[in-house]
C-alpha cells in the first residue's frame, strides 16, 4: 500500500495550568456533531465539513485503581452531567497499558481494585454513589464511563498514559519511552489495538491519543518515527474512523523534527498532533488539566487533592466558578470551515483574566464584555486598530483616561504595537509627549490607557490587567455589525446538577 503522509500538522494543546476556552453549558448536554471526524488542513471537522473544535477536559483513569477518578464521591452521570454543564465538549479519558493487556487487571472487579489498596472508605463511597459499578470488571467500568460521557453527547479521546497503572510522570519511571523497563513497543501496540476495536462502534469515542508525554534518557526521533507510525496504522486498522493523536519528545514540548522529516502513513484525513503547553490565543483544539478535584490515592497519599482540578475536592462544585466563566469564550471556534456566515477574517480584543472581550457600549463607551457582542477589528500593517465597516480607529488620549474610537487614524496615539515578551501588551505613544501608554482594564470593566506595567521580568509584578490577545475571527457577523457572533452563555450552577 503506498504510503502517505499528513502535510499540515494538527495540534491539540493540553493546558496543563490554568487558562481560559468555552462552549453553551447545558444540565441536559449537547448532541454529537456529525460523525466521524477527520482534517482538513489544520482543521477538525465534521462529516459534514464543518470545523469541530475540540474544548476537553482531562479525566484521569490511569493511577492505580486503574478506575476513573471521582466514583466514590459521585455518580458517573452526574460528573458528565457537569463536563456538559462546564461547557466542554469533550473528555480526554486517560488508560493503562495493562488495562487492555492484562487480563488479571481488567477482569477484576473495582472493589477489589480499591480493596487491595486499603481504600475501603472509597470501596463505601462507590457503594452510595455507583453501586451498579462496585462489582464490575475494571474494564467494564471504563466502558460505563465512555457511555455516561455519550450520554450527554461528550465525545472522547482515549489517552495511553502509562504502562503500569499510577502517577504519571517521571524520567526514571519506566514508563517514558519504548523500550524502557516497563514500555514493551510489542504490548504497547496490542493495546492500541485491543482498545481501538472495544470502542470501534461507540460514536463518541472520536480519537485515540498513542502515548502520553515521552521522556527518558533513552528518547529519540529514530525510535519515535518507527513506533509512533506502528502504533497509528494499529489504531487505523483497527478502528478506520477515529483520529490518530500523536505526541511529541521531551514530555510532549518537542515536535520540531517533524520539520525535515513528515510521518508516513498508510492513510490520510486522521492524523492529529499534540503538544503540552500553556497558549490559547490559537484557536486551536484543547484540553485542560484537569476534570478530577482528587485521587483515590496519588503517590501514596489518599484523597489526594488536585490543585488544578476544574472540580473541588468533593466533586461536588466548581474549584472555582470565575475561572469557569474566564475560560467561557475560547471553547467555540473563532474560525474554520463551515462555521455560520463565514466573512473575511478580522480580529478581537480578548482580555484572558477576565474571559471578556472589547466591546462598544449603548453609550458609546469601550468595555469589557461578552465575547458575542465584541468589535470586529481590522489590524492593518501600519498598526492601526480600525473598526471594520466603519473607518474608525483606536485611540490614546492622556494616562488614566478611557480609551476612545476617532477617524484620524495617521497619529502616534492611534499606532497599537504589541510589546514585551508576551506581546499581550497593546501599545500606543500619546501624540503630546510621546509617553508610552497601554491599554488597561479598570475593576468596573472600562477600557482606559496607563502607563505600562511588567515590560520586564519582576515577580512581584501583576500584568494581567494589561494584558490583551488579539485573536483572529471569521465568524459571521450578524447583520453585517461589528461584533462577534457566538453562542450565548448561561450561567453554571453548581447546584443545577445534583444527582
Amino acid at each position: 500500500m503506498a504510503a502517505s503522509y499528513s502535510t499540515t500538522p494538527l495540534l491539540i494543546v493540553l493546558l496543563l495550568l490554568l487558562l481560559a476556552a468555552a462552549a453553551p453549558s447545558a444540565s441536559g448536554g449537547a448532541s454529537l456533531p456529525a460523525l466521524p471526524l477527520s482534517t482538513a488542513s489544520r482543521w477538525i471537522v465534521g462529516a459534514d465539513g464543518r470545523r469541530v473544535k475540540l474544548a476537553c477536559a482531562n479525566w484521569a483513569s490511569h493511577l492505580e485503581p486503574a478506575a476513573a477518578e471521582g466514583l466514590a464521591r459521585r455518580g458517573v452521570g452526574d460528573i458528565a452531567a457537569r463536563v456538559a454543564a462546564m461547557g466542554f465538549n469533550c473528555v480526554r479519558l486517560t488508560w493503562p497499558t495493562y488495562l487492555a493487556t492484562n487480563a488479571t487487571l481488567a477482569s477484576l472487579p473495582l472493589r477489589w481494585s480499591l480493596e487491595r489498596l486499603g481504600m475501603l472508605e472509597s470501596v463505601a463511597g462507590v457503594r452510595v454513589n455507583n453501586p451498579a459499578l462496585l462489582e464490575l470488571p475494571l474494564i467494564d467500568v471504563f466502558r460505563e464511563v465512555v457511555s455516561a460521557l455519550a450520554s450527554k453527547g461528550i465525545m472522547v479521546i482515549l489517552d495511553n498514559q502509562m504502562t503500569t497503572p499510577g502517577w504519571c510522570c517521571s524520567r526514571t519511571d519506566g514508563n517514558g519511552f519504548f523500550g524502557d523497563k516497563y514500555f514493551d513497543p510489542e504490548e504497547w501496540l496490542k493495546g492500541l489495538s485491543t482498545m481501538a476495536k472495544m470502542f470501534k462502534n461507540t460514536k463518541n469515542v472520536v480519537a485515540m491519543s498513542l502515548r502520553n508525554e515521552l521522556r527518558g534518557s533513552s528518547q529519540n526521533v529514530s525510535l519515535w518515527y518507527r513506533y509512533m507510525q506502528l502504533g497509528a496504522e494499529a489504531v487505523h486498522a483497527a478502528n478506520p474512523d477515529i483520529l490518530v493523536i500523536l505526541s511529541g519528545l521531551d514530555y510532549d514540548k518537542t515536535l520540531s523534527f517533524l520539520l525535515w522529516r513528515k510521518v508516513k502513513l498508510s492513510f490520510t484525513g486522521k492524523l492529529v498532533f499534540e503538544q503540552h503547553c500553556v497558549a490559547a490565543e490559537w484557536d486551536l483544539d484543547w484540553a485542560i488539566w484537569a476534570l478530577q478535584g482528587s485521587y483515590y490515592i496519588r503517590e501514596g497519599i489518599l484523597a489526594y487533592d488536585e490543585s488544578y482540578g476544574l472540580l473541588s475536592w468533593d466533586w461536588c462544585t466548581a474549584r472555582n466558578p470565575s475561572f469557569i466563566k474566564r475560560i467561557n469564550s475560547l471553547q467555540s471556534p473563532f474560525q474554520g470551515p463551515g462555521l455560520p456566515n463565514s466573512r473575511e477574517p478580522y480580529r478581537v480584543m480578548f482580555h484572558p483574566l477576565t474571559g471578556l472581550c472589547v466591546l462598544l457600549t449603548s453609550s458609546k463607551s469601550l468595555d469589557l464584555g461578552p465575547c458575542d457582542e465584541a468589535i470586529a477589528w481590522n489590524y492593518t500593517s501600519t498598526y492601526e486598530l480600525v473598526v471594520k465597516n466603519t473607518g474608525q480607529c483606536l485611540q490614546a488620549t492622556s494616562v488614566g483616561e478611557s480609551a476612545k474610537l476617532g477617524t484620524d487614524c495617521s497619529r502616534s496615539s492611534s499606532k497599537w504595537h504589541l510589546i514585551s515578551n508576551s506581546r499581550m501588551h497593546v501599545s500606543a505613544e500619546l501624540t503630546r509627549n510621546g509617553t508610552r501608554v497601554c491599554l488597561e482594564a479598570s475593576p468596573d470593566g472600562a477600557i482606559t490607557t496607563n502607563l505600562c506595567k511588567c515590560l520586564s521580568v519582576d515577580p512581584t509584578c501583576d500584568p494581567e490587567s494589561q494584558w490583551f490577545k488579539v485573536i483572529l475571527s471569521s465568524k459571521g457577523l450578524p447583520n453585517g455589525l461589528s461584533i462577534l457572533q457566538l453562542p450565548s452563555i448561561e450561567p453554571w450552577s453548581p447546584t443545577s446538577l445534583s444527582s
